[in-house]
């Protein structure tokens, strides 16, 4: 049984716990510490992820008024509302620990771990590709993750309780999406409807949590207090970088401009959107290019070295360019594939023709 330590941040706010996030990393890289396990609450916080424009995810005016934080992850996927009635679960380890190095497997094996434990509740929790946890065909817990060297970092979720309304006015979801939702029906369920609104107590929830873990990881938790180190690198991490509105509004409203082309791609791995400009002769070369999506690509920072791989590279060539780069950059995806990106990128260079 391999020993993962067990933490847990308690309440705290969004651009806390995701520079908590990255301490980990960091401390996990160094080998500072072991491969652990941490549970997480967030005070009322709206999320985009990494790759994803805030201003197209948000209706920030509302956020704003509402006293919601507003903060970025350092995983991809798509915006979400948070607030104390859901509690965020992650581990950290080593990618030689479970003996699997392919990040889908990872995601597998650690979702159906996160699914057996939920059952220990009384409910058929079950696995559903790509990256959720769902009872009754509905979503009870979405994940996702990526490597940082030998480092795994993955996260999930778990609802508890759920206030459709505020999410909706919160977060800025298209009308044809909703429409499509509405018309299958709720696609997610809370431990709360589940358990007709008496649900077991938080802690109760952990623990089987843990137990499934214990039993389909064959690792062995144990509790243990937080380091000061870690507590110091994640305020550092927090005041030069993840809690400064420079890095929550890095990207924006890349679309915003007029000679800015957008062309949008719905892969089964999540949206892609390649914000694009032109320059040269017949504008046959990439000036500048910006991709957004609530895709999963690992490490994260994957996607801003393409975007600096195409600059100044001709727009014939887009297919080759996007092929080459993820045949040597030795990167983890998530059903998402080289081909997605140059359709996504050649869907917007259209529009010029």
């Amino acid at each position: 049984m391999k020993p993962f330590r067990v933490i847990d941040t308690g309440v705290r706010d969004g651009r806390a716990q995701i520079a908590f996030d990255q301490a980990l990393i960091d401390l996990h890289h160094a080998g500072a510490i072991g491969d652990t396990i941490r549970f997480l609450t967030f005070r009322p916080t709206v999320l985009v992820g990494r790759h994803q424009a805030i201003s197209q995810e948000l209706h920030l005016d509302a956020c704003r008024s509402a006293g919601v934080g507003i903060g970025r992850r350092i995983t991809g996927g798509g915006a979400l509302y948070l607030d104390e009635q859901q509690f965020g679960w992650e581990l950290i380890f080593h990618r030689n620990t479970l003996g699997i190095a392919s990040l889908a497997d990872l995601t597998r094996l650690i979702c159906e771990a996160a699914a057996h434990g939920l059952s220990k509740l009384g409910i058929d929790a079950r696995y559903r590709p790509r990256n959720d946890i769902e009872v009754g065909g509905r979503k009870i817990s979405g994940t996702g993750g990526f490597f940082d060297g030998d480092t795994l970092f993955y996260q999930g979720t778990v609802l508890g309780n759920l206030d459709p309304e505020l999410m909706l006015r919160l977060l800025n979801i298209p009308e044809a999406k909703r429409a499509r939702h509405a018309a299958a029906g709720p696609r997610v369920v809370t431990l709360h409807e589940l358990f007709d609104g008496a649900p077991p107590p938080l802690a109760e929830v952990k623990r089987v949590m843990l137990e499934g873990f214990a039993e389909k990881l064959g690792i062995s938790p144990r509790r243990e207090a937080i380091t000061d180190r870690e507590e110091e690198l994640a305020r550092q991490i927090h005041d030069d970088e993840i809690g400064t509105d420079g890095f929550v509004y890095e990207i924006d409203d890349p679309g915003a401009h007029a000679d800015v082309l957008v062309g949008e791609v719905q892969s089964p791995g999540g949206m892609i959107a390649a914000h694009v400009r032109l320059e040269g002769k017949h504008e046959a070369r990439y000036r500048e290019v910006i991709i957004t999506g609530d895709f999963f690509v690992t490490p994260p920072r994957t996607i801003f070295d393409l975007e600096a791989t195409l600059r100044g590279t001709r727009v014939a060539d887009t297919a080759a360019t996007v092929t080459d780069f993820f045949r040597t950059a030795g990167v983890g995806m998530l059903t998402v594939r080289p081909e997605d990106f140059t359709a996504a990128l050649l869907a917007a260079v259209s529009v010029s023709a």
